[in-house]
């Protein structure tokens, strides 16, 4: 007894190393823009009368998220002047923290029935800042401790994230609803000295180049003919190593598979991000109050969210990922169709609220843990932050493009038909997981546990 009680308390001991610790706080400070530029920020623009198509196309903003990989190199490999002292990792989190903040001051100063041009701008600047910081943080993470202590640090990393969605989802609600819109994005501008204050106290983390990364690296430079002369042959050794090699090793190692694979991870969270962009405005078209849409659809969602996480992280252990994966992408998609069974049932009853939100929230929970889990399969371990960066921007593309046009196809159908069609947009990623199982396919990391059983 005394054996397996001193195992748990050196488990948990994990949790109290300072950089694990000080991941609860880059968490938050990653977690707590994304809403203030998506569905809280739809809210509000609704609930000021901006039109749903209009509400549509700003989620365009979004994108950042979406094609941060773009610029995910310069943020690895240049060095920024002055605050560059701080190091490679800090002093990009910093500067993107500072705009962020920034951002969200200017958009607590716009009213956006009048000057929405100008909110869009200042939604597009904490929008990049924000993917910006998430790029760093990744990184950060990644190089600060070693491999038994990355789960740890994920761990930390979720729940800041999670804690910093409550505030911006609905702390900003409660906010909004007792004092004003612009009150709440100032809270939320002060809320970001978490992650300043964090990332100063930190240490940079010193960054190992594996052997075997440096002999593609420079298999990769002869092949493009760089060396280290004028300016055009570092770049051309640079663009080698930085985005040809993550794209080249992946294809080489999955052949004409590689194809499929990125189709599925382009559309399995396809009705997701549809439904996502309307969820907001939908819920005060319905006649739902700022303060039960905090309640229902944002605490005991993000409630739901947890319970379904730890309940898809149980069942890839059971069964595996792909049988997994394959419930998760029917339940995202199948449990569209109770928001359209609530739009069509005419009156804001938050009991039929409550249940929509408990079967979407508990589906998602379990799709999103089984679909970070397969893309983690995917990547690797010589090009583990970079790969994973493409397939976390590639997953949110085809839905945010998509969902620029999502308030057109409300205001043209109704609610309920839209999500309707926001559920057919899940039968893709259903069809592709499907012909991967019948092929055969399974991970590697679990073909290695199978070969070793």
């Amino acid at each position: 007894m005394s054996t397996r009680r001193e195992q748990w308390q050196a488990a948990l001991t994990v949790y109290l190393q300072p950089r694990v610790l000080g991941m609860l706080f880059l968490g938050f400070s990653a977690g707590l823009p994304l809403p203030l530029v998506f569905s809280t920020f739809s809210t509000w623009l609704r609930d000021t009368g901006v039109s749903p198509s209009t509400i549509g196309f700003l989620s365009a903003v979004g994108l950042a998220y979406a094609f941060k990989f773009a610029w995910a190199p310069i943020v690895d490999r240049l060095r920024l002047p002055l605050l560059g002292r701080l190091g490679q990792r800090r002093s990009w989190m910093l500067l993107a923290q500072l705009a962020v903040i920034a951002g969200l001051l200017l958009m607590a100063t716009v009213n956006p029935v009048e000057h929405i041009q100008l909110l869009g701008i200042a939604a597009v600047l904490v929008a990049f800042s924000s993917a910006t910081q998430d790029i760093a943080i990744d990184a950060y993470r990644i190089e600060a401790v070693d491999a038994d202590l990355q789960a740890a640090m994920a761990a930390m990393y979720i729940y800041g994230y999670r804690l910093a969605m409550i505030c911006s989802v609905a702390g900003a609600l409660y906010l909004a609803q007792f004092f004003s819109w612009s009150l709440a994005y100032l809270a939320m501008a002060g809320c970001m000295a978490v992650g300043v204050v964090t990332t100063l106290i930190i240490r940079e983390p010193s960054r190992i180049v594996s052997p075997l990364a440096r002999q593609l690296e420079a298999r990769l430079q002869a092949a493009v003919g760089a060396n280290a002369g004028s300016a055009w042959e570092r770049f051309k050794a640079w663009f080698a190593n930085a985005v040809v090699g993550p794209f080249a090793e992946f294809f080489a190692r999955n052949g004409s598979r590689a194809l499929v694979l990125l189709a599925l991870v382009a559309t399995y969270l396809m009705s997701d991000y549809l439904l996502g962009v309307m969820a907001g405005p939908f819920y005060i078209d319905m006649g739902y109050s700022k303060v039960e849409i905090a309640n229902v659809a944002k605490l005991f969602g993000l409630a739901m969210t947890l319970t379904g996480a730890g309940i898809g992280g149980l069942l890839v252990v059971r069964f595996g990922i792909m049988p997994i994966l394959l419930l998760g992408a029917f339940l995202v998609a199948a449990t569209n169709l109770a928001f359209a069974w609530l739009a069509w049932s005419g009156s804001p009853d938050t009991w039929r609220l409550a249940v929509v939100i408990a079967m979407d929230n508990l589906g998602g929970g379990i799709a999103n843990v089984v679909f970070i889990a397969f893309m983690s399969s995917l990547t690797n371990t010589a090009y583990t932050a970079t790969q994973y960066a493409l397939f976390s921007s590639l997953m949110k593309v085809p839905g945010k493009i998509a969902g620029v046009f999502s308030g057109v196809a409300v205001e043209a159908w109704s609610y309920g038909e839209f999500f309707v069609l926001t559920a057919l947009g899940g039968i893709p990623a259903v069809l592709l997981i499907i012909h991967l199982m019948r092929q055969g396919f399974l991970p590697e990391a679990e073909q290695r546990q199978r070969a070793a059983a």
